[in-house]
């Protein structure tokens, strides 16, 4: 599955709506491994800029995220996307969601 993480500093998790990119992993088995880095090419301050993050992710299945606003929420629902907010660094909150997964399969 390939799984975004909403950062804009590549070091921490951020708000889906003000991510400044996508840090993109494929992870079936074992450790994710690293696909890319996406730009949003959002503008700093400004608010509901979540479809250009939204438009960037169609070959995800899950974004996990800090924060998500009610409209950006709405939006990766219909999208057909599993939305997961977690503050944290990217490596956490990425290592977080794969561990429950995992223990999720086992149940």
């Amino acid at each position: 599955m390939r799984i975004a993480i909403a950062t804009t500093d590549k070091i921490n998790a951020a708000h889906f709506g003000r991510a400044q990119g996508f840090a993109v992993y494929q992870w079936e088995e074992g450790e994710p491994e690293f696909v890319d880095y996406r730009e949003t090419n959002v503008t700093p301050g400004e608010k509901h800029q979540w479809s250009k993050g939204l438009s960037l992710l169609k070959d995800c299945e899950v974004i996990i995220v800090a924060q998500a606003g009610m409209n950006a929420k709405y939006g990766i629902k219909q999208a057909g996307l599993k939305l997961v907010e977690e503050e944290g660094t990217v490596e956490d909150v990425l290592s977080s969601y794969v561990k429950h997964v995992e223990f999720m399969k086992q149940l």
